[in-house]
């Protein structure tokens, strides 16, 4: 059946890999009609935002969309675009596999590292919540918490102190690990692992832990455990192939995604998908890469392979395993892939970014 798909050509690079996405998943041969969008600084310094009302339309029309990479100001500027479209459109799941293909330089090569992590989207310290230091605002909010009959106090002045909130509700937390215990009962998944700070922060990431153990016995199936995240952080380091699916609150996923990332070659090879009730978003994990706009260099692995992720969400699932195993096959060959995935980062044999794409459509053809 056909597919109608928002694409964001986001900024940086992003237009360059929704370029390579949009023909590899094209040559899978599934009818999609793609609704081109725009977003991140370029579109900002025309139309004034830097997510148009118009995209966001269009992702609720369609209810599905490929993004590409969008720059997020550090410190200063715009919120993160990633997180507002989350916000904005109820993603409340961000789901990352980390696997490791044949011809990645990995730390793990001999041992195939094939990981799934499940991050909470919505809640944590992602919501947002925040208070500037010298606000007035900030100032009253300390004063209150002081006075409450607590033990607990902020011992610096509003003057000096930038507050975040951290919210985490049994709404949140049983919904999202229902989607991981789900989504391990539907892809052949043994092993669901509950990842938390709940011997610190007993009233949120406690709160996390203990929805999570009661959700969990209505999956008998599925084994579940627990593990404390700074703990898991070395264990996914010293022995990954002991995990399977991870189930994360916002911030803590967000970071042991990139860890996961680091195990199997990197954010070059990492996909992501961010799925609600009302529609469903992927794109690449790795940032805009400005400085190397427009030079036709950066890996389209990653936004590849959400491609891939978005397929399945389709229910193209023949068309997503061909896709996956053509950008398999083109890494294992080694031949016509980009800089990054070169033994040797200098090998003048490395191809572009359209080049390497040119090769999985020829795979799949």
């Amino acid at each position: 059946m056909p597919h109608e798909i928002t694409l964001i050509r986001g900024d940086g690079t992003g237009p360059e890999l929704a370029e390579a996405a949009r023909k590899c998943v094209d040559a899978t041969g599934v009818d999609i009609t793609w609704d081109v969008q725009e977003a991140g600084v370029d579109i900002m310094e025309t139309a004034g935002t830097p997510i148009p009302e118009s995209t966001l339309e269009s992702v609720r029309r369609t209810r599905c969309a490929l993004k590409a990479p969008i720059t997020t100001p550090v410190g200063t500027g715009f919120r993160s675009i990633n997180v507002y479209l989350r916000q904005e459109l109820g993603l409340f799941a961000c789901i990352r596999p980390c696997k490791q293909y044949k011809g990645v330089r990995s730390y793990f090569s001999s041992l195939p590292v094939d990981l799934v992590i499940v991050r909470e989207n919505t809640e944590d310290l992602y919501a947002g919540v925040e208070f500037e230091a010298g606000k007035p605002e900030t100032t009253e909010l300390i004063e209150f918490i002081n006075q409450l009959p607590s033990d607990r106090k902020i011992k610096t002045a509003g003057a000096e102190t930038g507050v975040s909130i951290k919210p985490m509700s049994v709404s949140g937390t049983e919904r999202i690990v229902r989607c991981a215990l789900d989504y391990a009962r539907d892809n052949g998944r043994k092993k669901v692992t509950a990842v938390h700070k709940a011997n610190i922060m007993k009233y949120s990431d406690g709160l996390f832990l203990a929805t999570a153990q009661r959700v969990a016995e209505d999956y008998p199936d599925i084994e579940f455990e627990e593990r404390i995240v700074d703990n898991m952080c070395m264990q996914l380091a010293q022995k990954p192939e002991l995990y399977d699916v991870l189930v994360l609150p916002n911030l803590y996923g967000d970071i042991v995604s990139d860890l996961g990332a680091g195990l199997v070659g990197g954010l070059g090879v990492a996909p992501g998908a961010n799925i609600g009730p009302e529609g469903a978003v992927f794109e690449a994990t790795h940032g805009s890469a400005p400085k190397y706009k427009g030079q036709n260099k950066v890996n389209p692995t990653a936004l590849i392979l959400s491609g891939m992720l978005m397929l399945q969400h389709l229910g193209e699932r023949d068309a997503a395993e061909r896709l996956e195993a053509a950008v398999a096959a083109v890494i294992a060959e080694g031949k016509q892939v980009t800089y990054d995935l070169k033994p040797d980062r200098n090998d003048p044999t490395a191809v572009g970014t359209q080049e390497m794409a040119e090769a999985i459509c020829d795979k799949l053809r």
